[in-house]
Order: structure tokens, then sequence, then C-alpha cells
């Protein structure tokens, strides 16, 4: 039952952080994006640089990575914001994992501690006398306990798990569709070329 009790109190524990930190304010706040977007396309990226700078949301070092290297090509910026956000997906998706494990062997673990009772029940049976049914069947009730606790915490924690994770793709995939629209405003397309250009006329090519 230790394990079980230590289980149920990690699992506890990560679906309140997790319910807390996975809200659309604080992953993709809507006022944010709306200015960040309103400044690209007045291609005011001190100004954004200064904004993002204020918010603790995981689509800011995204956006940043996208200003720091505003005016490349397409496909280089895009590379960029992929590593960033991989990062940031990474941390947004952070405990989830475990929550799926402490799902899965929280049954296992209630049945090993039926197995192990049960076990005993009859160790105590064969070394006993008198009434050996009524002790037998005590002591398999009693170990029977085990199980019904890891399904009373796996069922609900399973739940949990798969409800959560929903909820981060459906936030990755929204800080996704930001990014990409960010993206198109700090584009450029010929940067690479003329600066290629710049650097032969320089060397008198």
């Amino acid at each position: 039952m230790w394990p079980l009790l230590a289980c149920s109190v990690v699992a506890l524990a990560i679906i309140i952080e997790r319910s807390f930190s996975l809200r659309q304010s604080r992953i993709i706040p809507r006022v944010l994006i709306e200015e960040v977007e309103r400044l690209a396309r007045m291609g005011r990226l001190a100004d954004i640089e200064r904004l993002i700078r204020r918010s603790s949301s995981p689509i800011c070092p995204v956006v940043m990575v996208a200003i720091k290297n505003a005016g490349m090509r397409r496909e280089i910026i895009k590379d960029y914001m992929e590593e960033a956000g991989a990062t940031e997906a990474n941390a947004i998706e952070r405990y989830i994992d475990v929550l799926g494990i402490i799902a899965a062997i929280s049954p296992l673990l209630g049945f090993l501690g039926t197995v192990t009772g049960m076990l005993k029940s009859f160790h105590a049976v064969s070394t006993s006398g008198g009434n050996s049914s009524q002790l037998l069947a005590a002591g398999i009730s009693e170990a029977l306990i085990t199980t019904v606790a890891g399904l009373c915490i796996g069922i609900p924690v399973f739940v949990c798990y798969r409800l959560l994770l929903a909820r981060s793709d459906s936030l990755i995939l929204e800080m996704e569709k930001a990014s990409a629209r960010i993206l198109e405003y700090l584009k450029g397309e010929d940067h690479e070329v003329q600066k290629e250009k710049k650097g032969q006329e320089i060397l008198g090519i």
C-alpha cells in the first residue's frame, strides 16, 4: 500500500501542476500574439523584442528566434523556430509521461500486493490449526484491498493522463499556427542572395 500511496500523491501533484500550467492564457496569450502580429506587420522588431521579454509564455523564445533571424529566407527562419519550438514543446509536455507510467503500474502494484497477501494467507492456514476456512477467507479479503486500491488510482490517473496529453498537443498545435503567421511577416526570400552579391562586390568579383 505504501508504493500505491506514493503513486497517488505524485499523480495528484502532477495533475494539479499541469492543469494550472496548461492554460491557453499562459501558453499562447491571445493579446500578446495579436500585438506581436500587429508590430510585425509594421516592421517594429525592436518593439516586439521588448514586448516578449516581459512575458514568460513558451511561445516567446520561438518568436525571439524569428526576430533575431528576420529578413532571412523562410526555410532558414522556420528551421530555427522549429528547433526552439521543440524545446518549448518538451517543457509543455513535461511530467505528463510520468502520469502514464503511474496509470500503468498502479494496478500491477495492486495485483502484486494481492498475490503476496494470498501467499501469506495460505502459509498461515497451512501452519495453523482450527477453522482454516475462515482464516483463509479473512486473509484473501484483506489481500484484495491492494487490487482495489491500485485500480482506484490507475483508472482516474489514466483518464487525466489522456486529457492532459490531448490538451498539450492542442496547445502545441496552436503555438505552431501562431508562429507560422508571425513567420510570414519576418521572412525575406532574397536576403541570402543579396548578402552573397554584396560579399562578391566587396571582394571585387
